[in-house]
C-alpha cells in the first residue's frame, strides 16, 4: 500500500468515526468532498447539532502539540514587527488561532478564517461568552469568512507573518476535486506571506510526498519561489505527524 493510500485510509478512519458517532450520513460526503463550502456546513451543523454545551473541535491534535514550533516564530518577529500578523487557515472550531492570541506574550494580530460561515459564527459566540484574554495587552483576534484560494481579497502582498494550516492542505489533497485548489492556497500564502515570514503546515502526510509536491507547486517561472524544511512534531494514537516550513524567497534568491 503506498504511502498516500495509508494517509488516506488514516483520515476516512477518523473521520468516519466522528460521523458514526452522530449516526449521520455525513461519512462519504466529507471523505470525498472536503474541498466544499457545503459539506463543511452541513458537518458543522451536524456536529453541533443538540450539542448541549460548545466544545473546539480539533483535527490530528491541539495546541499543547505544536506550540513549541509556533512560539519561537513569534519570538523572532517580534525583534522586528510592532504588531505580528497571523493566519490561521481554515481554523474550522479549532482552539489553535484563539490559544495563540490567548499565550503569545508578544503583540499579534490572529485571524481565524474558514469557508463555512457556521464555523466562524460558532468560533466568534464562544470566544465572546469566554470573553477569552489574550496575555499581552493589545494583541487582536478576529474570525472571518474567507475562501482561503482567495486570501488576496482580505490580505495585501506581504502582510502575513506566520501562516498556520492544521489539516487544511490536507482536506483538499484528499478530496476528488481538491489538489489544485490546495496548489492555489499554497501560492496565495506566498503572495500574502512576508519575505521573513513562514507557513506551517501539519500534516500525517509523509514527507516523501508531501515535500516533493511542496517543491513542484512552489516553483515560478522555473524558479523556486520558497524553500521548504520537515520537523516531526511526534506521534499521537500511531500516528506520526509533521511540520512542514515553507518560506517565502525574496526575488534576488531567485
Amino acid at each position: 500500500m503506498s504511502s498516500l493510500l495509508n494517509v488516506f485510509t488514516r483520515t476516512s478512519r477518523r473521520i468516519s468515526a466522528v460521523c458514526l458517532r452522530q449516526h449521520s450520513s455525513l461519512t462519504t460526503e466529507l471523505i470525498e468532498n472536503m474541498d466544499r463550502k457545503s459539506t463543511w456546513d452541513r458537518f458543522y451543523t451536524e456536529t453541533y447539532t443538540n450539542t448541549p454545551s460548545f466544545k473546539n473541535f480539533e483535527w490530528f491534535f491541539g495546541f499543547e502539540s505544536v506550540q513549541d514550533l509556533i512560539m519561537p516564530y513569534l519570538s523572532i518577529k517580534s525583534h522586528t514587527d510592532p504588531m505580528i500578523e497571523v493566519l490561521d487557515m481554515g481554523c474550522g472550531t479549532s482552539a489553535l488561532g484563539p490559544s495563540i492570541f490567548r499565550n503569545s506574550p508578544f503583540l499579534v494580530r490572529v485571524t481565524c478564517a474558514d469557508i463555512s460561515p457556521i464555523a466562524v459564527r460558532m468560533m466568534q459566540e464562544h470566544t465572546q461568552a469566554k470573553a477569552i484574554q489574550s496575555h499581552h495587552p493589545s494583541s487582536q483576534i478576529e474570525f472571518l469568512e474567507l475562501d482561503c484560494t482567495h486570501l488576496h481579497r482580505h490580505f495585501g502582498p506581504r502582510s502575513v507573518d506566520l501562516i498556520v494550516d492544521k489539516g487544511t492542505t490536507d482536506a483538499l489533497l484528499r478530496s476528488k476535486e481538491g489538489k489544485g485548489k490546495a496548489g492555489q492556497v499554497l501560492k496565495q500564502c506566498l503572495k500574502v506571506l512576508r519575505n521573513s515570514g513562514a507557513l506551517l503546515q501539519f500534516s500525517d502526510e509523509d514527507p516523501d510526498a508531501r515535500l516533493l509536491w511542496l517543491e513542484t507547486e512552489a516553483r515560478e517561472h522555473g524558479f523556486m519561489a520558497a524553500d521548504v524544511a520537515v520537523q516531526e512534531v511526534g506521534q499521537l494514537r500511531g500516528v506520526c505527524y509533521y511540520c512542514y516550513q515553507v518560506t517565502p524567497r525574496s526575488p534576488i534568491q531567485q
